[in-house]
């Protein structure tokens, strides 16, 4: 028995094997391969003389390949001062293989390629277009539209999408010198960065969908990225089951606070039976204290920074440049969005859009 390949990931290894009885191919985490490694046993009974408590939980390869004759796989590990090498012989993997022929959901896409339409190439009406792929990915950017927001507005109103009002206003105005808004006391209206995040998480509705319409970049900075947090979710419940039963199942509790305006709404963060489908409530500065049982609250901060560094991975991020007379429109009940610091005097105008 032999091993094909082998394909390393941030949590875990998969290792094909060749052709024959049983699994395909199996995912070890690393950490169990750690643990069962042949580093730290007597050398006369070759019984463990450490325990897995012993041993980091987030151990790091310092290399992974195949022996000569592909009949193990050999593993350097950067905790073992000594530099001895690990060996996993393949017949062995396949029986104790715990994970065989997992099929997991892929992490979030990250290529702006995908969600990217060039407004002066259009083979076809932007609008229906446009929900076809909001549908598809959750995001669209498109290029070269123009810096007029009315006529977008017009043209997704044809689509049966209506603009929204908010506590904000019917349009936002978003630059830091505003003086058209309401309730500009948050940081949409600075220049700072704002990680990633949904659109008014305090409602017991969020407006479905945010137009962010670029009518001028700043000098610097001003990247816009986003995130599919449904993309997300199911990988989450892939890789870490427990921790997405808690984000699904844990309430907690969004409180907007401002001069002029006030809301608490107190839900899961990932809610799959909402009315309409899907919806994710993600706001790092929206969130109240959390209040969990003393023997719960260490797992369930657990589960929300593992979800939390998923998303904040860029390798599961649409990362972008609005220029002006482009725009992004995304599903803020599906889609995560962020930015990063800027100078100058950055302007883009938000509206919220819902299905009529």
């Amino acid at each position: 028995m032999s091993i094909a390949r082998i394909e390393p990931y941030d949590d875990y290894l998969r290792v094909h094997f060749t052709p024959g009885e049983g699994a395909r191919h199996a995912d070890f985490h690393w950490f169990w391969l750690r643990h069962n490694s042949d580093l730290d046993r007597h050398p006369v009974t070759q019984e463990r003389i450490v325990c897995s408590s012993e041993l980091p939980f987030e151990p790091s390869p310092r290399s992974v390949r195949l022996s000569g004759d592909s009949a193990a796989v050999e593993i350097d590990w950067s905790d073992h001062v000594e530099g001895r090498t690990s060996r996993y012989d393949a017949r062995w993997l396949r029986e104790y293989a715990y994970a065989a022929d997992r099929a997991p959901a892929p992490p979030p896409p990250s290529d702006p390629a995908a969600i990217t339409l060039d407004a002066s190439r259009l083979e076809e009406p932007l609008g229906p277009l446009a929900l076809r792929t909001l549908q598809r990915a959750g995001a669209l950017i498109v290029r070269g539209y123009g810096t007029d927001t009315e006529s977008i507005i017009d043209v997704f109103g044809r689509e049966g999408l209506s603009v929204i009002s908010t506590h904000f206003g019917r349009i936002e105005d978003l630059r830091t010198d505003n003086t058209t808004n309401s309730n500009t006391d948050q940081l949409g209206y600075t220049d700072s960065s704002i990680q990633l995040h949904t659109d008014q998480p305090f409602l017991e509705r969020p407006p479905r969908y945010q137009l962010l319409h670029s009518q001028r970049p700043g000098t610097t900075g001003g990247e816009n990225f986003v995130v599919d947090g449904l993309a997300a979710a199911h990988h989450l419940a892939e890789i870490d089951r427990h921790s997405f039963d808690l984000l699904r199942t844990v309430p907690v509790t969004f409180h907007r606070k401002q001069k002029s305006f006030e809301r608490v709404l107190v839900s899961p963060l990932l809610d799959f039976d909402a009315p309409g489908g899907f919806r994710i409530r993600y706001s790092y500065f929206t969130l109240a204290p959390h209040r969990r049982p003393f023997a719960e609250m260490e797992a369930w901060y657990r589960a929300y920074n593992r979800f939390a560094k998923l998303v904040r991975d860029e390798r599961h991020q649409y990362r972008f440049l609005l220029q002006a007379g482009d725009f992004l429109l995304y599903d803020n009940w599906r889609m995560l969005h962020a930015r990063t610091a800027f100078t100058g005097a950055r302007w883009v105008r938000g509206v919220y859009f819902d299905a009529t």
